[in-house]
């Protein structure tokens, strides 16, 4: 495919910034039906208890209520709010553990009832008059000790006590025997918090039943198709007469509504379906922190065996992670994590064992990274300690062990491609890295350092996972193109990175594609917004059609001028011939003929996509405030290997937006639980996210390195801004220090610990 492209690889202005600058942009909160009610929760106060009785007398016979769901009239199917159904291979099952409303709750937060009323305020009023008999049960909180023999059961497993799935294993070549060989060997267990995704919007939906039966759900989703099938299945409806839709904009996802959005569609549908009127069902701030999926925390141990020119001959990594109440994406999760932990560098001899445990807290799910952010910061911490044991430069033992295409690895597709190199050495280069290890005055309150670590993720879910996509391209009478795909855009600039695909293919401007996304009714099934496919997967969807648009048009032109299809290309709106410059057709004339002929060119895009590893480089430099423990980042540099930047801006924005991420997991953001399991970060006033003022500069750094498997070069950038930075910070931070941290985020009472304990 030529390299010289007149839409792709151009800075266009996203085709949404009109209407998000003006304020005019949908959202689901902006949702307003004829005669809709509004939805509240009542949610458990214990984090571990069976409910004896529940009266709702009080509550139905307030003025305004028009329903009450609770778990005596609602569904009696059990699901996962995650899209596992839709999603794994069989032999695998997925894990579905959940009811709409149970007659048990498993955390602070959990669903016991819902109101439906005219207002907000009654709902809420509503709540308040619902009796519940609680029977208190014990709890836990720790995944090591939820696996114990006395640790109360929260769901039943068959694997291991509150192990949710499977237990995930890799193995290649023999770990035991690479042991034996190092003449070195490290082994450091990790320990990681929880992190919540924090996006704008919270979670939100809005259903109604039509008097068919028809049930319309608008709703925050990442995944309309996967939602439609969850909700059909809970139901007992056909996925035919269930219709779910983006308004069609979210306000960010971050993984947390890959499937449902916590419980919002599911309970706002049992309300409507109850009420018969419209429900819009809108979380607030604490509820999306208290009730809904947050990133998994648990404990990582890496052991690797070096030789001593830094070679690697053996590694093993083992995980154990709390994915909460319910398993959400507890099953598949762990995989990635072992999966991306093991193939960022080659190494000969590779184990990896991990697994989810169930307990009392806030379930963990999809965010952003998908397990990667949590292997590399113990990977990238380890290699690290390794070089300055050794004596070696963190760049140059890196350089030593790397990934390359072509080597054998632990992944069940190729690698085809890598710029790590690249984005090593042009990181280093632009932080300054030589500098590194020079110690600040000694009078002196503050020491600076440098730091940097390496990563790798997916452009997608397959093989892992169900993971295919599918576009319609259609040319209309005018020769302008009209784009189908059932993918969100979550801010991401989803809609005008494949309209650009579209136009590049068609060779018509970007102004001539329009497009339509996120619908059930009005797009071909798509698997949906994750695993930073949606550019790699999607896009190659969208190429696929318009190239069968493309042939369509150019095999009809051929007729009209005389000549073949191989003869032909379009450029600007117009079919040119390859041989004769002045033989040449408006789009436009072709389309309309074709139409009074009795015919369209519609294009299909069907494809099951290949995959292909982003991989990047993070370097931070930071200082230390050796009085108060306060850990400041100065700068943050990101070099990555995209394949092809279809749109440099919205890729650095990517990268810059998944750098402030990863500086929040870094040094500030964590939930922590009391005794009772009460969050006690329930909301932005509590939650120490990074503020405009904590941002450093910040440096994106394309590196294309062109992947042959992906559409135009393209690889994965969704979420591989914030993978490597946490690494990147503390490494950093021992830079400065000279202190090793096993756990973050570095706060200022753990870095101000640790300090006072070296003295």
């Amino acid at each position: 495919m030529k390299k010289d492209y007149a839409v792709v690889g151009k800075s266009v202005r996203k085709l949404d910034a009109m209407e998000k600058a003006l304020g005019t942009a949908t959202y689901t909160t902006d949702i307003r039906l004829p005669g809709m009610l509004y939805g509240k929760v009542l949610r458990s106060p214990h984090p571990h208890a069976k409910i004896v009785k529940i009266d709702t007398h009080k509550a139905e016979a307030l003025p305004g209520v028009m329903a009450v769901a609770t778990h005596l009239n609602t569904s009696k199917v059990k699901f996962n709010t995650s899209a596992t159904s839709t999603f794994t291979i069989p032999p695998l099952q997925p894990v579905e553990d959940q009811y709409i409303f149970d007659s048990v709750v498993r955390y602070v937060g959990d669903e016991v009832a819902a109101v439906a009323a005219v207002s907000k305020s009654v709902a809420e009023a509503a709540l308040k008059l619902i009796e519940v008999e609680y029977q208190l049960l014990p709890a836990v909180y720790d995944p090591i000790e939820g696996m114990q023999k006395g640790a109360p059961e929260i769901h039943h497993c068959e694997v291991g006590k509150n192990i949710p799935g499977e237990k995930i294993h890799i193995e290649m070549g023999d770990v035991e025997k690479g042991f034996a060989e190092a003449d070195y060997v490290f082994e450091h267990t990790f320990k990681l918090p929880v992190q919540k995704q924090a996006q704008l919007e919270t979670q939100a939906a809005v259903a109604q039943v039509a008097v068919d039966g028809k049930v319309t759900v608008w709703s925050t989703t990442q995944t309309p198709h996967p939602t439609r099938r969850i909700l059909a299945t809970i139901f007992s409806l056909p996925y035919s007469k269930v219709r779910v839709l983006n308004p069609p904009y979210i306000g960010g996802g971050f993984g947390v509504r890959i499937g449902l959005s916590a419980k919002a569609e599911p309970i706002a549908l049992a309300l409507a379906m109850l009420a018969k009127k419209p429900v819009k069902v809108v979380y607030d701030r604490k509820e999306d922190f208290t009730s809904s999926d947050t990133r998994h925390s648990g404990y990582i141990t890496v052991k690797t065996g070096v030789k001593k020119d830094g070679i690697f001959t053996s590694r093993k990594i083992s995980a154990t992670l709390n994915t909460g109440a319910y398993c959400s994406w507890g099953a598949e999760l762990p995989g990635v994590l072992g999966a991306m932990g093991l193939s960022l560098y080659y190494c000969p001899n590779q184990m990896y064992d991990g697994h989810s445990v169930y307990t009392n807290i806030t379930p963990a799910g999809a965010m952003r990274g998908f397990g990667s952010p949590q292997a590399i910061y113990a990977v990238e911490s380890q290699m690290d300690i390794i070089a300055d044991e050794l004596g070696f430069d963190p760049i140059e033992i890196r350089r030593k062990n790397i990934m390359r295409p072509g080597k054998d690895w632990v992944l069940p597709y190729p690698c085809l491609s890598s710029g790590l190199e690249e984005c090593m050495d042009r990181g280093a280069a632009e932080i300054d890295w030589q500098r590194r290890g020079k110690p600040t005055q000694q009078h002196s309150t503050k020491r600076r350092g440098i730091g940097m670590a390496a990563g790798t993720h997916v452009s997608n879910s397959w093989p892992f996972c169900v993971d295919y996509s599918n576009a319609y391209v259609t040319v209309q009478q005018d020769g302008s193109i009209h784009l189908a795909s059932g993918v969100p855009d979550m801010g991401t600039g989803t809609i005008t990175t494949l309209s650009q695909m579209a136009a590049e293919v068609m060779g018509v401007a970007l102004d001539q594609v329009g497009i339509t996304i996120a619908d059930t009714e009005s797009t071909p099934f798509e698997i949906g917004s994750h695993a930073s496919r949606t550019c790699y997967a999607s896009g190659t969807a969208v190429v696929a059609a318009a190239e069968d648009a493309k042939k369509q048009i150019l095999e009809d032109a051929a007729k009209t001028l005389n000549t073949s299809p191989e003869d032909l290309y379009i450029a600007d709106g117009i079919v040119y011939s390859l041989s004769n410059a002045e033989l040449n057709i408006p789009l436009s004339k072709v389309a309309v003929e074709a139409h009074l002929r009795g015919k369209q060119f519609i294009g299909v895009g069907r494809i099951i996509p290949k995959n292909a590893p982003p991989y990047l480089a993070h370097f931070a430099k930071v200082e230390v405030d050796i009085e108060t423990g306060k850990v400041t980042v100065l700068k943050m540099v990101a070099a990555h290997d995209v394949g092809k930047a279809i749109n440099p801006v919205i890729v650095e924005g990517q990268l810059e937006g998944g750098l402030a991420m990863g500086l929040g997991y870094a040094i500030s953001e964590e939930i922590k639980f009391d005794g009772k399991g009460t969050p006690l970060n329930d909301g932005f006033h509590k939650y120490m996210l990074p503020t405009a003022v904590d941002i450093p500069e910040l440096k994106a750094i394309i590196v294309e390195a062109n992947d042959p498997s992906g559409p135009f070069g393209a690889k994965g950038v969704g979420e591989t801004g914030l993978i490597a930075t946490a690494a990147a910070i503390s490494n950093a931070v021992y830079d400065a220090l000279g202190i090793r941290f096993f756990e973050i985020p570095l706060t200022e009472e753990r870095v101000y610990k640790a300090l006072k304990e070296r003295k």
